[in-house]
């Protein structure tokens, strides 16, 4: 069983989609899910970026580079 890790908050769901498609190109399993603490409507919505918890040194290093 996966357990999924927040890596990131993005403020819209466009953001978080950038996030999920960045971390997808390094070869990182990425969920987003809307933020159940901070909730909006649609685009608008908070929303929490998710990775598998062995891919979070990964990401760590992936954004180190930024």
């Amino acid at each position: 069983m996966k357990v999924w890790v927040q890596v990131k908050t993005a403020p819209n769901l466009i953001i978080a989609e950038m996030w999920k498609e960045y971390f997808e190109g390094e070869g990182i399993p990425t969920r987003i899910l809307p933020d159940p603490e901070k909730p909006g409507v649609g685009e608008l919505a908070t929303y929490k970026v998710l990775v598998s918890q062995e891919k979070v040194h990964v990401v760590e290093e992936v954004l180190r580079k930024l």
